[in-house]
């Protein structure tokens, strides 16, 4: 089991439990939609992140709440086998675990209600101990599905120690000049980076203009996902559109997570930028072609043999 200071990659975030159906159509305000089929898995931005790392090669420590529920003991559970470090990860008594209701169509694109349970109760002083036992050569890896304040004394600790910063602004929000300083790579989606970047019309602009936005945000480099067409990568010095990968697409839940976990791993094994992002893009080209969050995340041979490594 990796520890807390040995974890080259600390991931601040939620954990939730997916329920999802599968539907030949995603329903419309007022409908309802039938024939669909039913599974659950393990989720949360955070867990889907720290899963995918750990599954692409990386040490990996979660910084979570989980409520004192079965939900909860499960999440665990699933966890601890995956081989992540959860030692900062608190049970907070008389609350229920994080859960997702998504739907999924058959073009694989989803629709997501969340309600956050123990994620919502993830404070600074839970945090920011841990976080301060990262090293230059670490990743903090953080997600917007827990408090922004939290994240923020998360990003800041990180900082301090040298570490870098990983964040994925999902789901979207507006945020502090500060909170975006603080960050190495920003990994947004285009709808994300548009707002981000007080663009309202995301057709409107291309991602060089939005990176540059965001560039001027105070970020150290931006790398936009978009989807298939791979990501826009950016920083002062150097921008590329680094090409994904063709994939028969079954369900694109937590896609996003998984590019970011992959992401991090490749920082930490000092990976330059555009060569991250062509290893988290075929980590999430994979995991598109299965069915949900944690369990679609590839292993690292995997990732290899796409990318013609092995």
């Amino acid at each position: 089991m990796t520890s807390l200071r040995s974890a080259q990659i600390v991931v601040v975030g939620s954990a939730n439990t997916d329920l999802v159906v599968r539907v030949p159509t995603l329903p419309r305000p007022g409908e309802t939609v039938t024939g669909g089929t039913f599974f659950s898995a393990r989720g949360g931005k955070g867990a889907n992140q720290a899963v995918a790392a750990v599954r692409a090669g990386g040490s990996v420590a979660l910084i979570a709440c989980l409520g004192d529920d079965p939900i909860g003991d499960e999440t665990l559970a699933a966890l601890t086998a995956e081989g992540i470090a959860l030692h900062a990860v608190r049970r907070v008594p008389h609350t229920p675990s994080g859960v997702a209701l998504i739907l999924v169509d058959e073009r694989g694109e989803n629709s997501i209600a969340v309600a956050p349970g123990a994620n919502a109760l993830l404070t600074p002083e839970q945090v920011v101990p841990s976080v301060e036992q990262l090293s230059p050569m670490d990743v903090l890896v953080a997600q917007l599905e827990t408090p922004l304040e939290t994240i923020l004394a998360a990003a800041r600790a990180a900082r301090r120690v040298g570490a870098r910063v990983i964040l994925n602004p999902a789901p979207a929000r507006e945020l502090p000049d500060e909170l975006l300083q603080l960050v190495t790579v920003l990994t947004p989606n285009e709808a994300e980076a548009a707002r981000l970047a007080g663009m309202s019309n995301v057709e409107a602009h291309a991602p060089e203009e939005v990176a540059t936005a965001l560039l001027q945000r105070g970020v150290g480099a931006v790398a936009i996902t978009l989807g298939a067409a791979g990501a826009y990568v950016a920083t002062r010095e150097h921008r590329e559109l680094v090409a994904g990968h063709r994939a028969e697409v079954r369900d694109t839940t937590g896609a996003g997570d998984v590019f970011n976990g992959a992401l991090a791993v490749a920082l930490a094994e000092r990976m330059p930028l555009g060569n991250a992002v062509r290893f988290a893009n075929a980590a999430a080209a994979i995991s598109v072609t299965r069915d949900g969050a944690q369990p679609a995340a590839p292993h690292r041979a995997e990732i290899l043999a796409l990318l013609g490594e092995q």
